[in-house]
C-alpha cells in the first residue's frame, strides 16, 4: 500500500464491512490517514497558500469564492504526496476500481468568522462526472464539531441518483464557482464531526451540508477527489476529466499525459 512509507501518512485498507457500510450509505469515516507529522506539514504548507490568495470574509461574495483555494497539489508539496499517493488512493481503488485519477484537489476552509452556511448539494452536481461511482475526501486538519461547522450528510441519498440542480451546469458556470443548492427532506440528516488528520468519504451523489462557524477556531478541510480513469465531464461534451493517473490504465491519451511531469 502507497501510504506505508512515507511518515507523514497513515496507511488505510478498508475491511469488507467497511465497503458494505459505504456502498448502503454514501459515506463512511475512513479514520486517521495523516500522523501528527503529516498534519502539520499540511497545515503549514496549506495555509501559505491560503494566505497568499485569502483576505478576511467577505459577507458580499459566495461561499465558495470565501471559503476555496482550488488545485492545492500545485501549491503544496506534502498535499501532491498525499493526493498522489497518500492512503485515500488506496480507499479509491477499494470503492471506485482499479484505474483511479485524481480528479480535483483544493482546500475548504471555513475559517473563524465565516458565518455563511454551505447549502444541500451532490459533488457531482459541480461538475456531472459518468461513471457516477466518484468519491470525495475530506482530510480534517482542525477537529470538526457543530460550533465551527461540521458537515451534515443524508445517509443513503446517493442511492437517488443524480439531481435536478434546477439549471444547467456548464463549464462557464462551474468556472465562476456559483453555488449549487437543492431542497431535501433534512428529517434523516446526521452529523459527522471528525479529529484532526481523520478522513471522510462520500459518494459523489451523496448529500451534504454545513453551517456557518460561530466558534473562536478554524474548520480547515483538505478536498480531494479520485474518480474512474476514464471518468469524462457530462456537462463538457462529454469529454474527458483531466486528472493525474494514479492507478492502472486509461483508454485516454490526454489523461495519461496529464500531470505526469509533476514530481512527488
Amino acid at each position: 500500500m502507497q501510504g506505508r512509507n512515507d511518515e507523514r501518512f497513515s496507511a488505510i485498507e478498508l475491511s469488507s464491512e467497511q465497503c458494505a457500510a459505504f456502498r448502503r450509505d454514501g459515506y463512511l469515516v475512513v479514520g486517521r490517514t495523516l500522523t501528527s507529522e503529516g498534519l502539520a506539514v499540511l497545515r503549514s504548507e496549506c495555509m501559505d497558500a491560503w494566505d497568499a490568495e485569502k483576505t478576511g470574509f467577505d459577507p458580499d461574495a459566495t461561499w465558495l469564492q470565501n471559503s476555496l483555494v482550488v488545485d492545492i497539489h500545485h501549491r503544496s508539496r506534502s498535499a501532491r504526496s498525499f493526493y498522489f499517493r497518500g492512503p485515500l488512493v488506496d480507499v479509491a481503488t477499494q470503492l471506485v476500481g482499479p484505474n483511479i485519477k485524481g480528479a480535483t484537489s483544493q482546500l475548504t476552509f471555513k475559517m473563524r468568522g465565516n458565518t455563511m452556511p454551505f447549502a444541500w448539494h451532490q459533488d457531482n452536481g459541480y461538475g456531472e462526472l459518468d461513471p457516477y461511482n466518484a468519491i470525495s475526501t475530506l482530510t480534517a486538519l482542525d477537529d470538526t464539531d457543530e460550533s465551527n461547522g461540521y458537515l451534515w450528510v443524508i445517509p443513503g441519498s446517493h442511492l437517488e441518483g443524480q439531481l435536478d440542480v434546477g439549471g444547467e451546469v456548464t463549464v462557464e458556470t462551474k468556472d465562476s464557482l456559483e453555488e449549487v443548492a437543492v431542497t431535501v427532506d433534512e428529517s434523516r440528516a446526521l452529523p459527522v464531526p471528525l479529529s484532526a488528520g481523520e478522513s471522510l468519504v462520500l459518494h459523489c451523489l451523496t448529500l451534504h451540508k454545513s453551517e456557518g462557524n460561530r466558534s473562536d477556531r478554524d474548520r480547515r478541510v483538505l478536498f480531494l477527489r479520485y474518480a474512474d480513469a476514464d471518468a469524462v465531464e457530462v456537462y463538457n461534451d462529454r469529454r474527458p476529466r483531466l486528472g493525474r493517473l494514479l492507478r492502472g490504465t486509461t483508454q485516454f491519451d490526454a489523461v495519461r499525459r496529464f500531470e505526469s511531469d509533476l514530481d512527488e
